[in-house]
């Protein structure tokens, strides 16, 4: 095979979710334009659907779902209608992400709301379907992370801004999510499937200053992400182009992590 057409996700089966957001918009374009049969799933099903018409009138084959990733029935009951219609599940990537908390003193009613989605709901998504990814002896899980699962806030980059310190619920289950990948790894291996976890850093949203300006000068590249700088990274993880490669944390940061 051509080294480039292993980076090709040519008929692959591939399931996203949470895919019409900052992350999900992007890799949703990515995924389908490296060749799968994309399945985009959320709550927000007609979200969802705004997504799929544009990436159909490109010509790629994106279907939508609605699902609520806090719930196993509602997971079980996603791969059951998955596998009936296309027969299997190549790859993974849990992306959907709720964020309930807006600061460190909110309810404990957030916070467990937080964790049922963010942690509980990417442990039984990975569950269901690395299981079912096993049943064929091969597959990828990618779980979208954080550097904020890596690294501490850091407070001196809101000083003087509306945003305000970041919660903590973030933090725990995003560096929760980085050993649960190392821990899925090591379970599904033996059968062929996968776990690896991208870090990204921040993602340009227009931003107040001067958080902008400090968090550029932080990272090694000098600017924050943007909609092109994370889905090579996941068709990467998710094609036989990185076949060996489990068990992975993977920074996508601009060397934020690494200054």
């Amino acid at each position: 095979m051509n080294i480039l057409d292993r980076f090709s996700l040519r008929d692959q089966v591939v399931v996203l979710t949470g895919g019409s957001g900052l992350y999900g918009r992007q890799l949703t374009s990515a995924i389908a334009e490296a060749g799968a049969k994309l399945v985009i799933a959320s709550r927000n099903l007609s979200r969802l659907q705004q997504v799929a018409a544009k990436e159909n009138q490109r010509g790629y084959e994106v279907v939508c779902e609605a699902f609520d990733q806090g719930d196993e029935k509602s997971i079980l009951d996603l791969r059951d209608r998955i596998v009936t219609t296309f027969g299997r599940v190549d790859g993974l990537v849990n992306n959907s992400v709720i964020r309930p908390m807006k600061t460190a003193d909110d309810s404990i009613t957030a916070w467990a709301e937080s964790l049922r989605v963010n942690a509980t709901g990417v442990f039984l998504m990975t569950r269901t379907f690395g299981h079912e990814m096993c049943r064929r002896k091969q597959g990828s899980i990618v779980n979208i992370g954080s550097i904020q699962g890596i690294v501490g806030p850091n407070v001196y980059l809101y000083e003087g801004t509306n945003l305000g310190t970041p919660p903590p619920d973030y933090f725990f289950h995003k560096a929760g999510m980085i050993n649960l990948t190392r821990y899925y790894a090591s379970v599904l291996g033996a059968n062929g499937v996968r776990v690896n976890c991208v870090s990204p850093g921040g993602f340009f949203n227009h931003q107040p200053e001067p958080f902008l300006t400090r968090y550029c000068k932080r990272t090694m590249l000098g600017r924050m992400a943007d909609e092109n700088d994370l889905g090579g990274t996941i068709v990467f993880l998710l094609s036989e182009a990185s076949r060996y490669i489990t068990g992975a944390n993977l920074p996508v940061d601009g060397g934020y992590t690494a200054k």
